[in-house]
């Protein structure tokens, strides 16, 4: 059985819930213009990549990247573990070069990013960290991180691997690695 991905669903993946929506042969055929093949995940493949148009990409990266700096910085201010907060602070850091990388890449493409904005789903997760007590806001965080994570992947590697403008596959392609590097730091931290 093949997954469809339509837009409305990469967006809600990137957001961090929801999940793929499977349709028949019929109903895909017909929305072909707008739904891409996502490969069934196998044992090689912890997250299936996806590709989506450019506009899309930058859009869902932007907005990635300023969930990831918001949420970092709601963290900060109440979370007194010194490994959480070094990641968070790692995530500020890193997630503000890649939002650079992006628009630098996609000017030298010849598209506009336009400011970023979150996700409805964005919004719900950073509102949970935000409401959080400083006693339960490093789990609630480090989750919520590792949704995020495990989506930003899926979508840089989806933009490497088919996207459609050269520069922003480039620095899709630089970017999984340090996706990925957090996602290890995210195995090491508890719970």
């Amino acid at each position: 059985m093949k997954t469809w991905i339509g837009a409305a669903a990469i967006a809600a993946i990137v957001a961090g819930c929801g999940g793929p929506d499977t349709r028949d042969e019929e109903q895909a055929a017909a929305s072909a213009d707008t739904a891409v093949v996502a490969p069934e995940p196998g044992p090689a493949a912890a997250t299936p990549a996806q590709a989506v148009s450019t506009a899309d990409y930058i859009a869902q990266a932007g907005a990635g990247d300023l969930w990831e700096i918001e949420s970092s910085k709601a963290l900060l201010a109440k979370s007194k573990d010194a490994k959480v907060r070094a990641f968070a602070e790692m995530m500020i850091d890193n997630h503000g070069k890649s939002t650079a990388k992006v628009k630098a890449a996609a000017a030298s493409a010849g598209v506009q990013a336009p400011a970023p904005t979150l996700a409805p789903d964005q919004e719900k997760m950073l509102a949970d960290i935000k409401a959080a007590d400083a006693a339960g806001i490093d789990k609630i965080y480090l989750d919520h991180q590792k949704t995020a994570h495990g989506a930003a992947l899926a979508l840089h590697q989806g933009y490497a691997a088919s996207g459609e403008a050269v520069a922003l596959k480039q620095a899709a392609a630089e970017i999984v690695p340090v996706v990925e590097a957090h996602r290890a730091e995210l195995g090491k931290l508890a719970p």
